[in-house]
């Protein structure tokens, strides 16, 4: 293999590794502004506007179906709460299930890492501080 074409291979290999970098970089730039704007009320302002613009609907058949999709955006605010806890409640019930079998050091550092996981829900707004709330009564 000559010169030439050694340098130019180790060029390929570089370029297809930074456009990996970049794409890895904003591929995860975009999934956090999407799941992290996506609040009940903004997920609702989508749907709408969305189907507004696709399905050209009039300001009558937006009146009339916007009940419908205010009620869906409910249900699916109402079942990503419930899924967030009981994936809650299995991770607490991993490490309850784990705990005869660490040493008292294994299990501090696994208290500081449920610690920072429940800060990290919390800061983005997926559960509130403290014990997850319990679940409704229906």
């Amino acid at each position: 293999m000559n010169k030439s074409l050694r340098w130019k291979l180790i060029l390929a290999f570089v370029l297809v590794f930074l456009a990996g970098v970049a794409c890895g970089f904003f591929g995860t730039v975009h999934a956090h502004y999407f799941f992290t704007r996506m609040d009940s009320e903004s997920m609702t302002q989508h749907m709408k506007q969305r189907l507004r613009a696709e399905l050209k609907l009039t300001p009558q058949q937006m009146q009339q179906i916007s009940p419908i999709i205010d009620h869906a955006a409910s249900q699916l605010k109402t079942k990503r709460e419930q899924t967030m806890r009981d994936v809650h409640e299995i991770f607490e019930q991993t490490h309850r299930d784990m705990q005869p079998f660490l040493t008292p050091e294994q299990r501090t550092k696994l208290e500081e890492l449920e610690k920072r996981h429940r800060h990290l829900l919390h800061r983005h707004g997926f559960m509130a501080p403290g014990p997850p709330p319990p679940p409704p009564d229906d």
